[in-house]
């Protein structure tokens, strides 16, 4: 799964703006298989544990980069959370752009539960939705938030019935494509740095991605 989920993006056409992360059935991600994780296999626990601390780390970075290319500054992306998103699935979706949530979703950052740690990029982007505190609070415990305090809390783009779901996550999908393409993504970069950046970088920042597109829409050289 980790090997297809990189290939996808490896192998996505370069015209691609909007991708929709999805789960079957009643959950989005149940997350890691622990009988696996526990078990044998290249990358089941004590086979990593087995590994120098180089060659553990190497692993987990292929790990990670079946999720973070959906953070990639030309596209949009959108998880359609719907049931339960686990530990690792919770992280799929926080990596991507926006959240729309059914009504019946949860999310757990349960990793803490097996006295591991969040590894597959999810917990800058924990914090910065919901504040270092709460991050904090929600990684140690592991416990499940519920589709109506994710809302409250900033960890969901809208919140909508089950039977909604769908088309809640076509509509925005369509609201992204309907817009120019050149400044979706000169946007997306302003907002992604903003938080690193003092006003007056993100005033400059602002001042160098307008003249970009000025020059892209008029055709200056």
């Amino acid at each position: 799964m980790w090997s297809e989920l990189t290939d996808i993006s490896r192998k996505m056409p370069g015209d691609v703006r909007v991708v929709i992360v999805r789960g079957e059935g009643r959950a989005f991600s149940a997350g890691l298989d622990l009988s696996v994780a526990r078990g044998g296999g290249d990358s089941s626990l004590p086979e990593l544990a087995a590994l120098s601390p180089q060659e553990c780390a190497e692993r987990i970075a292929g790990f990670q980069e079946a999720f973070t290319w959906l953070r990639r500054p030309s596209l949009v992306t959108i998880a359609a959370v719907q049931g339960h998103a686990i530990g690792a699935g919770f992280q799929l979706a926080l990596n991507c752009d926006l959240r729309i949530l059914a009504d019946d979703a949860r999310f757990s950052m349960a990793e803490v539960t097996l006295g591991l740690v969040p590894d597959l990029g999810g917990t800058k982007r924990l914090t910065e939705l919901v504040g270092p505190s709460r991050a904090l609070e929600i990684c140690v415990t592991g416990r499940r938030i519920s589709a109506q305090e994710a809302d409250r809390i900033g960890l969901a783009t809208a919140v909508v019935p089950g039977a909604d779901l769908s088309g809640a996550v076509s509509d925005l999908a369509a609201a992204v494509l309907a817009a120019d393409q050149g400044a979706v993504a000169e946007i997306k970069a302003l907002l992604a740095g903003a938080t690193d950046r003092s006003y007056a970088e993100q005033d400059r920042a602002e001042r160098e991605a307008q003249t970009r597109r000025l020059r892209d829409l008029l055709g200056a050289e």
